[in-house]
């Protein structure tokens, strides 16, 4: 389980860094927090 959190965060970062740089700042922090949430070194919101 803590693999696919830790693909499901990396996924998450990725697209929120791909959201800014096309300049879609809101998107891409939200992406960016959830994945951060969502990995099992953050706030896990499975446990």
């Amino acid at each position: 389980m803590a693999t696919l959190l830790w693909i499901l965060a990396v996924v998450l970062v990725v697209a929120g860094i791909v959201a800014l740089v096309r300049k879609q700042i809101v998107p891409g922090v939200v992406l960016i927090v959830l994945g951060l949430l969502v990995g099992p070194g953050g706030v896990s919101i499975f446990t």
